[in-house]
């Protein structure tokens, strides 16, 4: 079964395009000519080039570097050359913010001022972000760590919580690249060879890119069974995706003490409602926000390896008829403590008593209590370190070209794709999209070249086309523009390191450290020194990028005539 058309509540599998990728793209095409001829470079429509922008992860840095990267292409007159824009992780923050306008490409400028005050003055209270958890929790089958993260991590970065649908955005962006987000199946990312790890979202429909097996966006998070939706879930809003695709901004550690923090400071929120207070005694409510607030800070104290002590005599000193059972645990955990150290199985153990305490207090209470029980069970979550829980649309399905684990799963675990790639190269290296130039902007940190390296290797392996990767033998800094060219069916790779040499005039490990992945917010100083270096790497090589697309455009004619 191949077809590009499907009912909302069904399977797609084949390789082809969707119908409405197909329209979109014959429309665009048309945008694209007519860019093309204004720069001097003439073809026929059916000869236009196939060019995608890709920006990588990297949190807040990508965010902003790939805004002043596209804000650049368009006051260079190239940006309307774009047939695809592509994202992982940070970019997609972005990108959320961008095709929350229709045709954002007309009117970038006042778009991109609106982002960066947003960013530099905004602010989510902490009211509307526990508003936001507990929305989610009470909603969704399969509550996980990506929607704490989005409630009480992204909204605080990107400093908004966008519930608009990704299906909304259908038909509101005919003047500008097609959308395509990225993430991972973390089940499938330990098989080196296995093409089912690579999981892209767009406004039509979601899927495996390699595979060729999709549902629509709408459906995404929803019960399947044999390929027909049995039980709707919400539709994924644009806040839970930033936080499905930007979930790996930082190391496990980092993450933990962020989310633990964030998770203390809605604790300490808690008050009570006055009907609230009616239907519990205040002491108890206090009593479980102390024991709550005590486990937040001894989990805090195993992260950072300080001492328990003064954490565990707040739950000794709460009252013992109430809490008796968490007191006598606390006995045994100060006997087998030693040195002002706590083993992480001893806080596990003693993690699930104050849960089963607090769960036993919420029993039989009504919805007023949600807030509570989201909190309880986020912590759970963190303890076990669950993230992207999805119902697995192919579950129950016989297909033989798919791997058989995802068949049999009926839930799938989705996470930002940085921690395998930290660039969208294998949404474009779809044969149906044929690219032919791709114009990689690598806002990562490290090892600049990582992700083009990584990639030639993984394209090897799984025989796809893709143009060999040889990294000059250059000065400790790398330069501002990289062209690896394609042969046969490969595209071209244009390759710009958002930090150089000629941008930062020998200070990249300056920039590097002033715009470290895992920050909480930018200064409107540094969001506008950021748009700053990124645009130059576009001004600087507005005729390199102009060079490439003309060779490319040839390269098409050439082959074109060729099979005539």
């Amino acid at each position: 079964m191949d077809k590009s058309r499907i009912s909302e509540s069904e399977v797609r599998i084949g390789h082809s395009l969707n119908e409405a990728e197909k329209k979109h793209l014959a429309k665009r095409r048309e945008t694209v000519l007519q860019c093309l001829k204004q720069l001097g470079i003439f073809c026929s429509e059916d000869e236009v080039p196939n060019i995608a922008v890709l920006g990588s992860g990297g949190g807040l840095r990508a965010m902003v570097g790939l805004l002043g990267s596209l804000s650049q292409l368009k006051e260079d007159g190239l940006l309307d050359c774009i047939m695809y824009l592509c994202g992982v992780s940070g970019s997609t923050w972005c990108m959320a913010s961008l095709y929350e306008e229709p045709d954002w490409s007309t009117k970038l400028e006042t778009l991109k001022d609106n982002i960066v005050r947003r960013l530099a003055e905004g602010k989510v209270s902490c009211s509307e972000m526990g508003k936001k958890l507990v929305k989610y929790y009470t909603e969704k089958d399969n509550f996980s760590m990506t929607d704490v993260w989005a409630a009480l991590i992204v909204s605080n970065m990107v400093k908004e919580i966008d519930e608009h649908r990704l299906s909304e955005q259908r038909g509101n962006y005919t003047n500008d690249p097609y959308p395509i987000y990225t993430v991972i199946d973390k089940q499938c990312k330990y098989d080196r060879l296995n093409a089912d790890v690579w999981f892209e979202i767009t406004p039509e429909e979601s899927g495996y890119s390699l595979s060729g097996v999709f549902v629509d966006s709408s459906c995404l998070g929803s019960h399947f069974e044999n390929g027909k939706e049995i039980k709707k879930q919400p539709e994924t809003d644009m806040l839970f995706l930033r936080g499905l695709c930007g979930s790996a901004i930082a190391d496990m550690a980092e993450n933990k003490t962020y989310l633990y923090e964030a998770l203390k400071q809605q604790i300490e929120d808690i008050r009570g409602s006055r009907e609230e207070r009616h239907l519990v005694r205040t002491t108890d409510l206090r009593e479980g926000q102390q024991a709550l607030l005590a486990l937040v800070n001894l989990n805090l104290c195993v992260l950072r390896g300080e001492d328990p002590t003064n954490d565990l005599r707040t739950i000794e000193d709460l009252p013992k008829d109430e809490c008796d059972g968490i007191v006598r645990l606390t006995f045994d955990l100060q006997k087998t403590t030693s040195e002002g150290k706590i083993s992480e199985t001893e806080l596990k153990n003693y993690t699930q008593r104050v849960y089963s305490f607090i769960k036993e207090k919420l029993q039989g209470l009504g919805s007023r209590f949600d807030m509570w029980r989201a909190i309880v069970r986020s912590l759970e979550l963190l303890a076990s370190w669950t993230w992207g829980t999805t119902y697995d649309f192919l579950y129950k399905m016989k297909e033989k070209d798919i791997d058989p684990s995802i068949l049999n799963s009926e839930t799938r675990e989705y996470e930002d794709a940085g921690v395998l790639l930290n660039s969208p190269y294998f949404s474009v290296l779809r044969k149906e999209r044929d690219i032919d130039l791709i114009i990689s902007l690598d806002n990562s940190a490290g090892n600049p070249f990582e992700t083009v390296v990584k990639t030639a290797k993984l394209c090897k392996d799984l025989h796809i086309a893709f143009p060999e990767v040889v990294v000059p033998a250059e000065d400790a800094e790398p330069q501002d523009f990289y062209v690896f060219r394609g042969y046969s069916k490969a595209p071209t790779v244009i390759h710009i390191p958002l930090f150089n040499a000629v941008n930062c005039k020998g200070e990249v490990e300056k920039w590097e450290k002033t715009y470290q992945t895992i920050q909480m917010s930018y200064s409107h100083e540094m969001i506008t020194k950021l748009l700053e270096k990124a645009a130059l790497n576009i001004k600087n090589n507005k005729e390199k990028l102009l060079k490439e697309i003309k060779n490319i455009t040839e390269e098409k004619k050439t082959s074109k005539h060729g099979k005539m």
